[in-house]
């Protein structure tokens, strides 16, 4: 099975996996970098998986579905191209001889949707969407700040070894926010400088894995008494949990 991110727009990846015969993709704003790639590697697409409305992750669903007859799965409560399969909490996605399990995760949009399977070559697999991003989470357009961090909690709970598929190269301007947040992490620093060189030549940093996303990621360290400090240095007010996570999201929206 090989796992392939597809550059897309200025930094979205669209995630193609596939058996060397049949493949998925995940969130494809556009057709045409899908198309390429099942024409030069001669696959057959089976399914589209989409995490959320926007633009960037629905906009090549139609001329996909068109070009392949795919069958197309995404979030219940949310405005998607029609007709797909609408899948909530708990549902599961059979593709690849595979089982993909729907978790739900609220707080970028309402009805954001992750897809997780619990092994692909012998190691978990996650698709997050724009809820978790290496170093990183979603801005909140649609959720609430509790709703996001109970989302990332549910995230953050899944096997260490699972690799984190997010939809944006995001990581090396997330990972300088990490640094401001915890300037004396060591893994932030290691893990920057290895971004740096992948990006250098042109490499992408995802997949991820949630123990590194554990190590560095600032909302995922909402609980770490060194990003509490940091996040009170920057909005005092911030008390409980909730409050630390908001002002922390606050903190990096305003970077």
């Amino acid at each position: 099975m090989q796992l392939i991110p597809l550059p897309a727009f200025s930094d979205n990846y669209i995630w193609l996996l596939h058996d060397a015969q049949h493949a998925l993709v995940v969130d494809p704003g556009a057709a045409q970098p899908v198309l390429d790639a099942l024409q030069q590697r001669g696959l057959q697409l089976d399914a589209i998986l989409v995490t959320h409305h926007h633009p960037d992750h629905t906009g090549g669903v139609a001329a996909l579905r068109e070009a392949t007859q795919a069958k197309v799965f995404g979030p219940a409560r949310e405005l998607m191209p029609e007709p797909l399969t609408r899948l909530k909490d708990g549902d599961s996605v059979p593709s690849l001889g595979l089982n993909f399990k729907v978790i739900d995760v609220p707080g970028h949009t309402a009805g954001h949707i992750a897809y997780y399977c619990a092994e692909v070559n012998e190691v978990p697999l996650l698709f997050c969407g724009d809820t978790l991003f290496s170093a990183g989470c979603g801005r909140l357009f649609e959720g609430s700040p509790a709703q996001m961090l109970a989302s990332l909690d549910a995230l953050a709970a899944l096997p260490e070894a699972t690799r984190v598929c997010c939809a944006h190269e995001y990581t090396l301007s997330n990972l300088a926010f990490a640094a401001a947040v915890e300037p004396n992490n060591q893994a932030i620093v290691e893990y920057s400088a290895k971004a740096r060189s992948l990006r250098l030549k042109q490499l992408p940093t995802l997949p991820s894995t949630l123990l590194l996303e554990r190590q560095v990621n600032p909302f995922l360290r909402t609980r770490e008494a060194s990003v509490i400090a940091a996040v009170r240095g920057f909005d005092a007010t911030a008390i409980d949990e909730v409050g630390i996570f908001a002002a922390l999201r606050q903190w990096k929206d305003q970077s």
